[in-house]
């Protein structure tokens, strides 16, 4: 019996675990969608700078291009470097055939291909990558009416306040079960 109601309140305990450990770490993502897409676009329609605005890139994210390492490379560079396609001075260079880049920073990440002439036909990529919410704990005052003229707009809440929530209730559940 005592079995039964350890294992019952320890279910709900773990599926919380591995629902908090599931939003607290970054994904791998394939460049293009699939394995091939680091090449010239054959149209502007094709361009992994149309892929890249349509994903949402979280800091701990990894970036993984699949290419033949003898024919390309993947170079991160500066903007500037990215507009120009200039390959000379890269932050970064991969030539494994396998890279795997992780965003660790918010922002612009600019990536160009190695292999000469390519970028200038297209074969480049900008990713952004979102800010975390960094949520104010405290209390400040509200505007007078001077200081705010617009409609009043509801508090919102994110990813990271469900994260703490479970984890609040993770603990809550283990420390039950002790």
């Amino acid at each position: 019996m005592a079995a039964k109601a350890f294992s019952r309140s320890i279910t709900p305990s773990l599926v919380l675990l591995f629902i908090f450990l599931s939003f607290a770490q970054g994904k791998e993502i394939m460049v293009g969608g699939k394995t091939g897409a680091w090449k010239i676009p054959s149209s502007e329609s094709e361009s992994l700078n149309k892929w890249a605005e349509k994903a949402r890139f979280q800091i701990g994210d990894s970036l993984v291009w699949k290419y033949d390492g003898g024919k390309d490379s993947v170079l991160q560079v500066s903007k500037e470097d990215y507009t120009s396609c200039n390959t000379s001075n890269p932050i970064a260079e991969y030539k494994d055939g396998n890279t795997k880049v992780k965003l660790d920073k918010s922002g612009p990440y600019f990536f160009v291909s190695g292999a000469k002439g390519h970028c200038e036909q297209g074969q480049k990529m900008i990713v952004v990558v979102m800010s975390q919410k960094h949520r104010y704990i405290g209390i400040s005052p509200a505007p007078s009416p001077v200081d705010f003229e617009g409609p009043a707009v509801a508090p919102t809440s994110g990813v990271s306040g469900l994260t703490a929530g479970l984890l609040v209730t993770g603990g809550v559940l283990v420390l039950g079960l002790f």
